[in-house]
């Protein structure tokens, strides 16, 4: 009973406090996801994927991830998702500041299929076998078939598609 007195006032207060206002004025902040704006004294290159915003995502360029598990009733969406976010981390780690552009992972069926543009950096040979270890390892780790599909550039610079 004496937690009551002390629990009145605090009741109290939150109903004047808890009060929701709307506001029909326009954004201030003018903050929108997704899109690389213009910087002042700094120019930004940007790649194919990043250079359209993502309202424009069905017809002027593609999804990253490529898999039908979040349609109704799909097999293991979340699984899916954390599996992409595996890939490209396991990616990123293996390939270092070797991919110029953005990771496309493509699910058909029981077969992931791994698309992107690598720069060359290194010997074909060891690109031959950095090709082989990512498919072999990632095969095992996710019990299915896993093909890396890898286009090469002379230099980053060559996959720039516009500069803001």
């Amino acid at each position: 009973m004496s937690l009551i007195p002390h629990l009145r006032p605090i009741l109290i207060n939150q109903n004047n406090v808890a009060k929701r206002y709307l506001h029909v004025s326009t954004v201030l902040h003018k903050v929108q996801a997704g899109r690389y704006r213009p910087k002042p004294k700094v120019l930004q290159p940007l790649t194919y994927e990043m250079a359209y915003p993502p309202h424009e995502i069905a017809s002027k360029k593609s999804w990253n991830s490529w898999n039908t598990s979040n349609v109704k009733d799909g097999n293991r969406p979340s699984e899916t998702t954390i599996e992409d976010l595996f890939i490209r981390n396991f990616i990123q780690g293996t390939w270092h500041g070797l991919f110029a552009s953005e990771i496309i992972i493509k699910r058909q069926h029981n077969i992931i299929r791994i698309a992107g543009i690598v720069v060359r950096k290194i010997t074909p040979i060891k690109m031959h076998f950095l090709l082989g270890y990512t498919e072999e390892l990632l095969s095992y780790w996710l019990h299915c078939p896993v093909k890396m599909e890898i286009s090469t550039v002379n230099d980053k610079d060559d996959v720039i598609y516009k500069i803001i």
